[in-house]
């Protein structure tokens, strides 16, 4: 049987708050808007292109079973929420050192969470400047025609400014505009597809390619979908803020509410996947809303709509980073709090992943990096490892079965999938133009 409380560990539990806590006030359909927000992204328009290495068998396997994987995690975080009585793990890193220990759990689960932020910030630079140059373009067809590096610059120079917004609260109004666009872009993109019908010649078969370069851009493929599933890493926050009583746990209105997200999740993503792939085949891009053309102005509008998303989300996964930064030049450097510390810790970490951004703009690539690297640990096996040890489910049991499988599966995804973003970023910058 599995246990259903968690036997007490010598650690250091999260600060506990009251339940009259403001933060502690949100309803079920709150955590249904903030995991959408968390889940559905930029990623979703790389779907297509990954059907196309994997093929329509392997890569609706491959859809489905991350689905379901990442769906039976994510029950897994919401269960652990409360699994010591009268404790509410509201971090990641909070149930990482109980579940690890004080001092490993931090090295374990930090880590993750860092590349988790800092790869989507570099992939959301590359987004927001490749869908502001294709929105100019359709927008105005006799205006001078910009390098893309550039209008990457552009939609980096934003973020120099929004990165001075003090806290998530003052980014709240930001945050659900980009929730809206995300919904919006991905129905525009599968049914822009779907009118458009298919290419001449569409072909589905794999693509013409030598064995060992055709492996590394499967192994790159399954690091795109993988990206696609997120919002694990946010999971604890977001049910942090729903209050939990004896008679009715936080469990019980979070999972309601991450069911929705699911749903929602689905009928975004296997449209976007399967009518894409169905559409262009072979030929399908990147990102899919580069590969339609009209009507013109729905698709420069979806566009747009991915500029807006980006916005949002880069800061969304920024704002952890620059008070860990923040906190760090205050601890280490004795650096006084005020504008100035803002101003120059912020500065600099968009700076970089604007470097980063430009340097290195294969979209699909980067993709598949950072869905191995960071998160399929944190949505496909972190979660089970978890819960094997906190739970401590009896071995052949099934959910003992299940936990091993995800474990074995997302390890596989994860070193495959960044093996093969890693290797596919060199050869793609070997025939680059950098900074063209």
């Amino acid at each position: 049987m599995v246990s259903t409380t968690c036997d007490p560990k010598e650690v250091q539990f999260p600060e506990k708050r009251t339940e009259g806590d403001p933060s502690r006030r949100a309803k079920w359909w709150y955590s249904t808007f903030h995991t959408v927000t968390a889940m559905i992204g930029a990623g979703v328009l790389s779907l297509p292109y990954a059907m196309a290495y994997l093929g329509w068998g392997p890569g609706t396997m491959v859809l489905v079973l991350s689905w379901c994987m990442t769906l039976n995690t994510m029950w897994q975080m919401i269960q652990l929420h409360e699994c010591v009585p009268g404790t509410r793990f509201d971090r990641y890193i909070d149930l990482g050192r109980y579940a690890f220990g004080p001092k490993l759990g931090p090295w374990i689960v930090l880590p993750q969470q860092l590349i988790v932020q800092i790869g989507c910030d570099i992939v959301y630079m590359v987004t927001g400047g490749k869908c502001l140059k294709k929105f100019m373009e359709m927008a105005c067809n006799n205006c001078t025609q910009l390098k893309q590096s550039y209008w990457i610059l552009i939609f980096g120079g934003f973020h120099f400014f929004l990165s001075q917004l003090p806290n998530f609260n003052s980014v709240a109004g930001v945050s659900l505009a980009a929730a809206i666009m995300s919904l919006s872009y991905s129905t525009i993109a599968w049914v822009g597809c779907l009118s458009r019908g298919q290419i001449e010649n569409v072909r589905y078969g794999y693509k013409n390619q030598n064995p060992t370069d055709y492996m590394f851009r499967v192994f790159n493929a399954l690091g795109q979908i993988s990206f696609a599933f997120a919002g694990h890493a946010v999971a604890l926050e977001i049910q942090a803020t729903i209050p939990s009583t004896p008679e009715r746990p936080s469990k019980i209105p979070m999972w309601k509410g991450a069911l929705g997200a699911y749903f929602i999740n689905a009928i975004c993503y296997f449209p976007v996947a399967l009518i894409g792939y169905w559409a262009f085949g072979q030929d399908v891009d990147d990102n899919v809303l580069m590969a339609l053309q009209r009507p013109e102005w729905l698709i420069a509008s979806a566009n747009l709509m991915v500029v807006i998303h980006v916005i949002g989300s880069y800061q969304v996964y920024a704002m952890p980073v620059f008070a860990m930064l923040e906190r760090m030049m205050i601890k280490r450097l004795d650096f006084p709090p005020g504008i100035a510390l803002r101003l120059l810790a912020r500065s600099a970490y968009v700076a970089f992943t604007l470097f980063i951004g430009v340097t290195f703009p294969f979209f699909g690539d980067l993709l598949g990096f950072f869905g191995g690297f960071g998160f399929a640990p944190t949505s496909y096996f972190l979660p089970s490892i978890m819960w094997l040890i906190i739970k401590k489910p009896k071995r052949f049991s099934s959910k003992w079965i299940i936990n091993w499988c995800c474990i074995f599966i997302g390890v596989f995804i994860m070193l495959a999938s960044t093996i093969g973003g890693l290797r596919n970023i060199v050869s793609d910058a070997s025939t680059y133009s950098f900074y063209t």
